[in-house]
């Protein structure tokens, strides 16, 4: 990165076992300038659980360069001269029910850590943090403004790892700062044309608040939302792919790992092993009750993401945001689901007459099990059905049931399609955060 300036960025997590990892990776990634993280609800309902696992990845960086001072490097964002704000963001959505990913994360987020590993304990506001980051009691809301304003116009990224409550809360109180000024907002959410992994239908961030997404991405008026051409989406299409299997791990970084019936043991591992274990030792009997022995990174292609995609900067003219090499992203047309019964959360694409989708009727998860199978990019079905325009015979308000249209958004999302790969991210983790080459 030699001659580039670094990338500000404001993390929005729900510290969870990806959103962990992902931090870590943004730690040890000198690209970034860290200027926020900010906790939101998600993962787990205890707001003590949510700060205390920013504390964990501190406290397991320092333990770490304690016995192995020759890593220092190798966490730039570490201990900076310009510390970053831990601030604590919403406790639940915009509207609707309040939901959370316990069967996956555990109730303290990284797998019940907390329990099976005391020895990881922290205690929130202890001083000896106050090197690594700075705590405040202004809400996300206040502290992303800030920056927002303090920092020269656009250069600011907003990574969003969580649900968007907090940055919607802070497009309805100042929105047209947020479109004047911020350079970039990147989102891991949403599934379009694959499954959900919280329902059959919806990614679980999007799911947690669906109100949030319809107001940032698809307003009730043009020019409410934000600006989608400095709009990056990451949905499940693009995220699932890139995982690290646990073979891999258990090879490359930590020979002794496995899961929660024989856990990690600190001696004799680096402390930064002992604590990715520690929390992926669950995670890996969660994945292996799916089917599948290895984690799914999808808030790793965020940050990811952040670091090879800057912001534009000021006289920005193209519809889609520029990508650097290796990556590309297509405008995607969709509503959201907020309130269904059994579809809150789903991207809802008119796939009668949107030639990059599935056929009517084709399982999603089968055809692109297919293409993945022969190594095919999917690059659309011919649709077989003509859209039909729904007569309504009198007029109805926007919430009358029994109005059926449906209201097409104005703008489409940019969605990434491409990465250099997973193969690529894979050495990228493995590189930074446990220093393996």
């Amino acid at each position: 990165m030699e001659g580039r300036a670094k990338i500000p960025v404001i993390i929005d997590t729900d510290p969870g076992v990806d959103d962990v990892i992902a931090i870590l990776l943004a730690l040890a990634s000198p690209e970034l300038e860290i200027l926020a993280i900010i906790v939101t609800f998600g993962h787990t309902d205890a707001l003590v659980s949510r700060s205390t696992n920013i504390y964990k990845v501190y406290q397991a960086i320092s333990r770490h360069l304690e016995l192995h001072p020759e890593d220092e490097a190798r966490f730039p964002n570490f201990a900076p001269t310009f510390r970053p704000i831990l601030a604590v963001g919403p406790s639940g959505p915009l509207e609707g029910g309040l939901h959370y990913a316990q069967y996956f994360h555990g109730k303290d987020g990284l797998g019940n850590i907390m329990e099976r590993h005391p020895d990881l304990n922290v205690t929130t506001g202890d001083p000896a943090f106050d090197r690594n980051f700075v705590t405040t009691q202004k809400s996300g809301v206040e502290v992303a403004l800030e920056l927002i304003q303090a920092r020269p116009e656009r250069s600011v990224t907003y990574v969003a790892l969580g649900p968007l409550t907090n940055l919607a809360q802070l497009m309805r109180d100042h929105g047209q700062v947020v479109r004047d000024r911020i350079g970039r907002v990147i989102s891991m959410g949403g599934a379009v044309d694959v499954p959900g992994n919280t329902s059959p239908v919806a990614e679980f961030n999007f799911f947690a608040d669906p109100f949030a997404v319809k107001e940032l991405l698809m307003p009730a008026e043009p020019g409410l939302g934000l600006p989608l051409e400095r709009f990056i989406l990451l949905p499940l299409d693009i995220t699932t792919p890139h995982e690290l299997s646990f073979k891999y791990y258990t090879q490359k970084v930590d020979s002794q790992f496995n899961c929660s019936a024989n856990p990690s043991q600190a001696r004799g591992k680096a402390p930064l092993c002992h604590f990715t274990s520690s929390f992926l030792e669950r995670t890996r009997e969660i994945m292996n009750e799916f089917g599948k022995d290895a984690m799914e990174l999808h808030d790793i292609v965020a940050i990811w993401c952040a670091i090879e995609n800057p912001p534009e900067g000021p006289g920005k003219t193209t519809d889609l945001p520029k990508m650097a090499h290796g990556w590309a992203v297509t405008g995607r047309t969709f509503d959201i689901e907020r309130e269904g019964e059994i579809t809150r959360g789903m991207l809802v694409v008119d796939r009668r007459d949107d030639g990059k989708t599935y056929v009517l009727g084709a399982n999603r998860a089968e055809v692109q099990a297919e293409l993945d199978q022969h190594a095919m990019a999917y690059q659309g079905f011919e649709p077989t059905a003509v859209p039909a325009q729904v007569m309504i015979e009198r007029p109805t308000t926007p919430k009358d049931p029994s109005d059926i249209s449906y209201p097409r958004p104005s703008s489409a999302v940019p969605c990434v399609v491409t990465t250099p790969g997973p193969d690529v991210l894979l050495q990228t983790l493995m590189e930074r955060v446990w220093g393996i080459n």
